[in-house]
């Protein structure tokens, strides 16, 4: 059984008052560097006052074998914790609540992570879009290009975004999903699996979790009927202002 299987929460141990000490530094000398990711997003959704407000950059120390530990623990597997419980254990700043942040950001840390923990190339089976051959390629994730937030939102500090829909000229308020989204997307398709359920909906359930009004209608019922109605040409809106908005 992988020992964090039921891992203990850091905090607790902080909360006991029991002494912690950095054992790379303190027994053996080794200060392990720390390097600072840049964020897409610059910090400019997430509320003032929180940790991650106007961040432009955040600090990760390199993977080790803790962080092994981490990606095949099956409780954090399970419970959709895994990408989180990995990027907390490399933050340099611990008050960072790692499923505060939005996908984007998420993703340039995991890149800058896998970079730190195996190096830069990556290889992988590609698939040719027009005759369906697979062929490896290899890639230089140090290479990379950062996309920057690519719209301003509602109000500075805020994960809120308006647009509207070009034919039936609906404003639309959306969000950017976080660490806490995604999870809970995972623990639902998780649901309908356990229970025989078709999870064929995953385009709907994210559009459904991204977006907060249609007009002024905030409440969730009426927002799922109002989808229904408009859903294709939302499917066809977001696909086109995920792709050229989404920091990644």
């Amino acid at each position: 059984m992988n020992k964090l299987d039921n891992p203990v929460n850091p905090q607790e141990i902080k909360q006991s008052g029991m002494q912690v000490s950095n054992v790379m530094a303190d027994e053996f000398g080794i200060d392990i560097p720390a390097e600072a990711v840049p964020l897409p997003s610059r910090g400019v959704i997430y509320s003032s006052g929180g940790a991650l407000y106007g961040k432009e950059t955040i600090d990760i120390k390199p993977m080790t074998a803790r962080e092994e530990d981490i990606l095949t623990s099956r409780a954090y597997i399970k419970n959709g914790t895994v990408i989180s419980k990995l990027i907390e254990s490399c933050l340099i700043d611990k008050s960072i609540n790692t499923e505060d942040l939005i996908s984007g950001d998420r993703n340039a840390l995991m890149i800058a992570l896998r970079i730190t923990g195996y190096e830069s190339e990556y290889s992988a089976d590609v698939s040719c879009p027009e005759c369906g051959k697979s062929s490896k390629c290899d890639f230089d994730l140090s290479q990379l290009p950062i996309k920057r937030l690519q719209i301003d939102p509602v109000e500075v500090g805020q994960n809120v975004f308006e647009v509207q829909l070009p034919v039936t000229k609906k404003n639309i308020k959306v969000k950017f999903l976080t660490g806490h989204d995604e999870r809970e997307m995972l623990l639902t398709s998780e649901r309908k699996k356990k229970h025989g359920l078709s999870q064929d909906s995953a385009v709907t359930d994210r559009l459904k979790q991204s977006i907060l009004s249609i007009d002024d209608i905030t409440d969730r019922i009426r927002l799922t009927s109002s989808l229904t109605i408009c859903l294709l040409e939302i499917h066809w809106h977001f696909v086109d202002f995920w792709i050229t908005t989404s920091p990644v």
